[in-house]
């Protein structure tokens, strides 16, 4: 497959280092030379110094014979106008661009319609929802969502309350008999998709798979509150923030917004007036305690500057016992970040590529099913995705106890006419159904791809 990424920065670089994964050949334009010369050491594509707009640069990327263009740079208008002339340049190449602006956003369906995008990733927005879905459950580091948002896989660290410490998964599914499923557990030292016969430590990062009720119900269970947060205080007042606020607001919860920017601020009071809205230096331990740091339930760092975010949750944990989230763009420093005390990090920049990686794979695939989920998880060791299962497909119609499945790779959930289920062994794939796979193998493109061929 052959693809073009136009725009080079932190996003474009995020997607090439994951594209060249994918069996693709890659084509990158932007124009700093000095930032395609960095690139070129450590990822192996075409580099085209010019425009992405220009339907000479893009003849000379040979848009006529490519599958996929996707537009990526710090400019809306530029990424829409990119996909237009490649649409217009090679009917046959399907376009993606990054459309961050609130008011483009609220008017994708037309803009698919009439210029030729064939589908847009706002990493904003989607940090957004990540954000949202944790604030709902605090006692979760991460919360993914599949089969239409029915199914969702959660990440906690086991805490010695719990009472776990020692019991194998079997015992602890026997005991509390809640329909969830282990799917991973992430210790110091390795990640393992886990059996039956499995050891829980203190300390272990466990995700599980199951339904909204289904996973509440096992939190409840073993001590951990399930309710949402009421209240949240959202430092720095940028796009995320705005998507963030909203989507809060509209759950019934409260929202404190500190921002620098005067005129940023005037801006959030006309645009999200059931939020208060403070103009300040949100890093400020006096201006935090004045605002009530000590009441939050949910600190948000949402500014520009990672190091910013990260000393700020530090902070704001020594004042608080709020739910923390972490805004991070650099993974640079990834194996460090991990080593702190910042509650949930989320990266948008990888939210982006996920979401573009299942595009790619769904887009080569031919036959059996499509993905229509996929993320990265346990620190980018494993994938969770979801496949819909086609006509003349090799798992359906086989009890999943008699396929062979490859090692390290869970069947975690099935979604069948609308009811989410965790499977049994004696269960059986449907044409129509979603399937949801939890592996440490990378690359799926194709349901048929679980199999020990």
């Amino acid at each position: 497959m052959k693809i073009i990424i136009v725009g080079c920065g932190k996003v474009g670089k995020t997607l090439a280092e994951q594209l060249q994964q994918e069996n693709t050949d890659i084509t990158l334009i932007d124009l700093s030379e000095s930032r395609l010369a960095a690139l070129s050491d450590d990822i192996d594509a075409l580099t085209i110094v010019g425009n992405g707009a220009s339907i000479g640069t893009l003849m000379e990327a040979d848009i006529e014979n490519t599958d996929i263009l996707i537009a990526v740079t710090n400019s809306d208008e530029l990424n829409l106008l990119c996909c237009l002339i490649a649409q217009k340049s090679s009917p046959k190449c399907k376009t993606v661009a990054r459309v961050r602006d609130p008011i483009y956003h609220k008017e994708l369906p037309f803009i698919k319609e009439k210029l030729g995008v064939t589908t847009s990733i706002n990493p904003e927005f989607r940090a957004a929802q990540e954000i949202s879905r944790i604030l709902r459950l605090p006692l979760a580091l991460k919360v993914d969502t599949f089969a239409r948002e029915k199914a969702e896989l959660i990440k906690f660290k086991v805490l010695p309350e719990f009472g776990m410490d020692g019991m194998t998964i079997a015992d602890i599914s026997q005991k509390y008999r809640c329909d969830i499923l282990f799917c991973g557990v992430e210790s110091k030292d390795n990640v393992v998709i886990p059996g039956g016969s499995h050891v829980i430590h203190d300390g272990d990062l466990v995700s599980i798979m199951g339904t909204q009720k289904n996973a509440s119900a096992f939190f409840k269970k073993i001590g951990l509150k399930t309710t949402q947060v009421k209240n949240a205080i959202l430092v720095g007042g940028g796009t995320i923030c705005y998507y963030l606020a909203s989507a809060l607001i509209d759950a019934r919860i409260g929202v404190k917004i500190i921002e620098k920017d005067p005129k940023r601020c005037e801006e959030l009071s006309e645009l999200l007036p059931e939020a208060i809205i403070i103009n300040g230096d949100g890093t400020s331990r006096d201006l935090l305690v004045a605002e009530g740091i000590a009441q939050a339930e949910g600190l948000v760092a949402l500014t520009n500057m990672d190091e910013e975010n990260i000393l700020l949750s530090l902070l704001s944990g020594r004042l608080s016992s709020a739910k923390r989230i972490t805004k991070v763009n650099r993974m640079g420093f990834r194996d460090v970040i991990d080593t702190l005390d910042i509650g949930s990090v989320v990266y948008p920049k990888y939210l982006t590529a996920d979401i573009i990686i299942r595009y790619v794979r769904a887009t080569q695939n031919s036959i059996g099913s499509n993905v229509e989920t996929m993320y990265h998880i346990f620190d980018n060791r494993a994938e969770a995705l979801e496949f819909r299962i086609k006509e003349d497909c090799p798992v359906a119609g086989i009890p999943i106890e008699q396929l062979s499945l490859k090692k390290n790779l869970l069947v975690a959930c099935i979604s069948h006419g609308g009811e989410v289920r965790i499977p049994k062994g004696q269960d059986v794939i449907q044409v129509g159904d979603s399937v949801i796979i939890v592996t440490t193998h990378q690359g799926l493109r194709d349901i048929s791809d679980i199999l020990d061929k």
